[in-house]
């Protein structure tokens, strides 16, 4: 059913249920004498001679060394440890449609686009889950919030933050365009069908129902260049994880051994 003029078959590439990865990730933690605390806010962090210590909602925790890997508020995270992390995190939104149950077999596998080499963002794609439910999807819009999963969702500290940093502007005078068409995209539901209609030209807008969302944390330089590649940066014994892009996931295993390697080396950790 896919539509192109070539393609590259890819037997070996599977899918998995990630909620269930990272159960599995903190189960291993917990096993080897780790704490995973889930809606704890970190408030401030202090650098003392021997330690870090991190302020939170539920208390301050001491440590001697600090591994940075908040994602949407990474660059937050930075500056709160006393760091420049040279970059600004700058929400988008990926949206998504469903294909509905009936025309789920049109779709076996994955059907990626070629990407596009300047942009980090992907274009819609389809994805066949572990359920056989197909993703559709996604767009790449600008959130007004860093948590911001609905157009509803609007955040003054956030979009102030954006609208205040030189490199948005220089981002969005390079590529507003691209920005125009993907808010256009996420408005219509005909605009959105027509550009999955150029993987697969059988999907009509009565094959799809509305999906979930993410929030890409992209993150920009001051001169509006979108950073695409991974951006570690060691300061003392704090790493921060400042950029880690898709496929963040699929690869996290190897990202995750590329960074305790890294704290190793540059923090002195064993």
């Amino acid at each position: 059913h896919a539509n192109g003029v070539r393609a590259l078959v890819v037997p070996s590439t599977g899918v998995t249920d990630y909620a269930k990865v990272c159960e599995k990730y903190a189960e291993l933690i917990s096993s080897r004498g780790g704490t995973v605390r889930t809606s704890t806010v970190a408030t401030g962090i202090r650098r003392l001679a021997n330690e870090i210590v991190v302020e939170t909602s539920q208390g301050a925790f001491s440590a001697g060394a600090l591994i940075n890997c908040a994602g949407l508020f990474s660059d937050r995270i930075s500056r709160m440890a006393g760091d420049d992390p040279g970059v600004m995190i700058v929400p988008f939104r990926g949206e998504y449609y469903d294909l509905t149950p009936e025309r789920a077999s049109l779709v076996r596998a994955l059907i990626y686009p070629v990407p596009d080499p300047r942009f980090p963002f992907l274009g819609v794609h389809f994805t066949r889950r572990v359920t056989g439910k197909v993703d559709a999807g996604p767009n790449a819009v600008f959130a007004l919030a860093r948590e911001g999963y609905r157009h509803s969702d609007i955040s003054v500290r956030d979009l102030a933050a954006s609208l205040a940093f030189p490199g948005f502007w220089r981002m969005a005078r390079q590529h507003w365009r691209n920005g125009i068409e993907e808010y256009r995209r996420s408005l219509s539901k005909p605009m959105f069908v027509r550009a999955l209609q150029r993987l697969l030209p059988e999907i009509g807008e009565g094959d799809l129902i509305p999906g979930g969302s993410g929030v890409r944390a992209q993150a920009v330089r001051p001169d509006g260049t979108l950073v695409d590649d991974f951006q570690f940066v060691a300061s003392g014994k704090v790493l921060h994880v400042l950029n880690v892009p898709s496929p963040a996931a699929t690869a996290s295993l190897v990202i995750g051994k590329t960074i305790v390697q890294m704290a190793a080396d540059s923090l002195e950790l064993s």
